[in-house]
């Protein structure tokens, strides 16, 4: 499951325990709940709110549950249309993200990783890995949204999601995935919690951030079901009244 905690601006989303963090009902049911509530406590509090999300143990995630799907193809389908809510959440929250990916990320889990604004890898350990193609899994597309938005350069797209290549940290922040690699565990924590606090510090409107957002990546949000449209009307009646 997950906790979450405020440290002063910033609030940190900790994957619990020492298992592989499996994308599955509960826990997918339980960081969409600490979402919810980052949500409502950043429109209610003073400007200037970011999110950590961090993982305990060897894994920040091992994607979805596999071994409660099992053979059931329907099951299969829950877990991706769940997982899809959880992608809207983190791209329409209104404040800066960070990931700290202190394990193995694997596609689903790769997926949540690429869902936040910045990418803190730790250098000793952990893989970032879209095993779909080595399983046997076509992608669903609003995976493939995501992916194509976040991971820009043309070659390192097509080896994550053809070739199923295992990036670690350093290869990674070469091709633009990740942003800073520290050397463990602890540090890489650390140093996602020092960058929240420096972004929220800068005291952004929150409704503002998450437009922008948004509107950098439209075709993104529209596959996870976020109303772009919507959004970018009220960003076009806020400009004409300027």
């Amino acid at each position: 499951m997950c906790t979450l905690e405020q440290r002063g601006r910033v609030f940190v989303l900790t994957l619990t325990g020492d298992g592989e963090h499996r994308l599955g009902h509960p826990l997918m049911t339980s960081i969409r709940a600490a979402l919810s509530s980052i949500a409502a406590q950043a429109t209610q509090a003073a400007l200037g709110a970011a999110l950590v999300t961090v993982a305990e143990g060897r894994f920040f995630s091992n994607g979805l549950d596999i071994g409660w799907v099992g053979t059931s193809r329907a099951r299969l389908r829950e877990l991706i249309d769940a997982l899809r809510f959880v992608a809207a959440d983190l791209l329409a929250l209104p404040m800066p993200t960070v990931a700290a990916i202190t394990g193995h990320a694997s596609a689903g889990g790769f997926l949540l990783a690429l869902c936040h604004d910045y990418r803190v890898m730790r250098a000793d350990r952990g893989v970032l890995y879209m095993s779909e193609v080595d399983m046997g899994f076509p992608l669903p597309p609003y995976f493939m949204a995501v992916l194509g938005a976040k991971i820009t350069a043309a070659q390192a797209l097509r080896d994550a999601v053809l070739r199923g290549a295992r990036l670690r940290a350093l290869q990674a922040k070469e091709i633009g995935i990740v942003d800073v690699v520290c050397p463990g565990a602890p540090e890489t924590a650390a140093e996602a919690i020092k960058l929240a606090e420096q972004l929220a510090a800068r005291k952004w409107d929150g409704a503002v951030y998450s437009s922008i957002r948004i509107s950098m990546f439209p075709d993104a949000c529209r596959s996870v079901g976020i109303d772009v449209d919507s959004d970018e009307e009220k960003a076009r009646k806020f400009a004409s009244r300027l």
